[in-house]
């Protein structure tokens, strides 16, 4: 799902050959970290390190060689980087909880370097920077802005450090039934979305079913509510953070369940007797790709047994009529509400 042409990533790398920053000898940390051809100019594959919770974009970093770890595991390292480079999200308590890691995380005289795109929230991360670590420059293309910290040398506001480290932590939420976190999808709420699509699965559902794009846990924590005869289910989600948010909501199920960090574009394995999804259309970018919903489909359409079914609701305005006729025996629409629709598709014999 890497675009060709990424330009706050492009962007991140000017200061480096328009603005007279120094590329350093050793280790270089990478937050929220991209493929693309900017790194090959100026990295190695031994120095740089990428941190990458999205899988589609972690898997095109291992793809081209990177080192790729998540950013869990680097919550306990003790390690420093000369520089930090950072591609801040477009939710501002998250990008403030991911500036908070990367100051804590820059080396004495090392610099923390950030990029962001104008409609996703450049001037804010640019102020948000300034305000905890001090500004040392900043640069604009491709409507784009690149900004960066003056040379680290402990004089940031720590108190302000330690509390926006916790602006993203995981946090109960619809009266502590849940738990969740800024900057995934529908962080805080019920998706009216998922909402619809619930209200319409079937009470006699049973046996092992596979939740794909399941964000923090909300659609089989129904099912396993409203479907007593479900024995197992499948999580898949791409976004590790969301995926460890349904872990912890989901603890005190009887049902098994498996976790699967995984792109579910790129295919899944099993054999399911139905699937539940809310599928994206969207890049983390808010780019609008309804081509991933689209392969949503007939990836599930690939994964159920005959006579198995899926439940998905989508945007009433998306083209998925085509794929799902042509991947599914039968095809209705349960429900309409608010520009929503709830679809079922029955397998037929043959996929």
């Amino acid at each position: 799902m890497a675009a060709s042409h990424d330009a706050p990533l492009e962007t991140l790398f000017l200061p480096f050959t328009n603005a007279g920053l120094r590329w350093p000898q050793g280790p270089v940390l990478f937050l929220r970290a991209r493929d693309g051809w900017p790194l090959r100019e100026h990295a190695s594959a031994e120095q740089l390190i990428c941190a990458q919770s999205f899988r589609p974009f972690a898997d095109a970093l291992e793809r081209s060689g990177w080192q790729v770890r998540q950013e869990q595991a680097l919550e306990t390292s003790s390690e420093r980087y000369p520089l930090v480079l950072v591609l801040p999200p477009r939710q501002r308590d998250e990008a403030r909880a991911l500036f908070a890691r990367a100051l804590a995380m820059v080396a004495p005289g090392g610099q923390i370097v950030a990029c962001q795109s104008n409609n996703e929230g450049a001037r804010s991360g640019e102020s948000d920077l300034q305000q905890l670590a001090g500004l040392g420059g900043k640069l604009t293309k491709n409507h784009c802005r690149a900004y960066w910290t003056a040379p680290a040398d402990g004089s940031h506001d720590e108190t302000l450090r330690k509390r926006w480290a916790a602006l993203d932590a995981s946090r109960p939420i619809l009266d502590g039934r849940f738990h969740s976190r800024p900057g995934v999808f529908a962080w805080d709420r019920i998706d009216p979305a998922s909402a619809l699509l619930v209200e319409q699965l079937p009470a006699d559902l049973a046996g092992r079913g596979a939740d794909l794009g399941a964000g923090w846990g909300y659609l089989t924590a129904e099912v396993l509510a409203r479907c007593p005869k479900v024995t197992a289910l499948d999580l898949y989600e791409a976004e590790s953070r969301a995926l460890a948010l349904a872990q912890h909501n989901l603890a005190g199920s009887t049902a098994k369940l498996d976790f699967r960090w995984q792109d579910v574009t790129a295919g899944i394995d099993g054999r399911y007797d139905f699937i539940v999804s809310n599928p994206p259309f969207h890049t983390p970018a808010r780019e609008d790709r309804p081509d991933i919903g689209q392969r949503f489909i007939a990836v599930a359409a690939q994964a159920l047994r005959p006579g198995g079914k899926l439940f998905m609701v989508a945007n009433r305005h998306l083209p998925y009529e085509q794929i799902l006729n042509d991947s599914f025996g039968q095809v209705r629409v349960a429900a309409e509400r608010d520009g929503f629709k709830v679809i079922v598709g029955t397998r037929g014999g043959r996929a």
